[in-house]
């Protein structure tokens, strides 16, 4: 990767003047929409191979980057991209026709936007469309569809969707979420044993979780 016309600022200066032994650091990388937004923050190790005065002129720097390693946006997320790069997606199921491994890459892309989502509000009535909830992402996309909107954030996993329902990422209970549908989830995640004890599935996992932090779901 040729990097042309850099600013000598010091953080960069820094890693130039290191010894080479110490010469690979991490670069944040950031992959914005058209209208300049940052949709996507990713994080890759480089090596500074050269740096050699601009062919811009002035004070400026042409670096040259080497070994990304393997940790690298898959390329499944190229299309995905695209589709964000024309703004936050504002209709629902535009990541339905997507692989699995597509609805993980979607996942990422809402989770850029989790700070934006405002103050919580609490009760009300939240519909989830649950026709293409056929593995756990498809379920996470639809979540965070019904309860914070088209290209909004509610937990890419397990772990991130209990996080969000303690508060802080715009909807919190008490509320009541009605999941149509739901036999689409039910049958496609049967197989997904989610607590070995007890033998729930991922989709009566998430259930509960939501009964428990006082949500009322409704299953249709």
């Amino acid at each position: 990767m040729r990097l042309v016309g850099c600013e000598p600022a010091e953080p960069l200066l820094a890693v130039l003047r290191r010894p080479r032994k110490w010469d690979r650091d991490w670069v944040g990388l950031r992959a914005l929409d058209r209208t300049g937004r940052v949709m996507y923050r990713h994080n890759v190790y480089l090596r500074v191979e050269t740096a050699r005065p601009s062919v811009l002129g002035g004070s400026l720097l042409d670096i040259k980057l080497t070994d990304g390693g393997k940790d690298r946006p898959s390329l499944l997320a190229r299309p995905i991209w695209e589709t964000w790069w024309r703004g936050v997606p504002a209709t629902r199921n535009r990541w339905a026709p997507l692989t699995a491994e597509g609805r993980s890459e979607w996942l990422d892309l809402t989770a850029t936007g989790m700070s934006e989502q405002g103050p919580d509000r609490s009760g009300g009535f939240y519909h989830l469309d649950g026709t293409y909830v056929t593995d756990v992402p498809g379920l996470h996309c639809a979540m965070a569809e019904a309860l914070a909107g088209p290209g909004g954030y509610y937990g890419r996993e397990w772990n991130a969707f209990k996080d969000c329902l303690h508060g802080g990422f715009g909807v919190a209970a008490p509320f009541t979420l009605i999941w149509c549908d739901a036999d689409v989830a039910r049958q496609a995640l049967a197989d997904d044993i989610w607590d070995t004890e007890k033998g729930l599935t991922y989709f009566e996992e998430i259930v509960l979780i939501l009964e428990s932090f006082g949500v009322t779901v409704v299953l249709r």
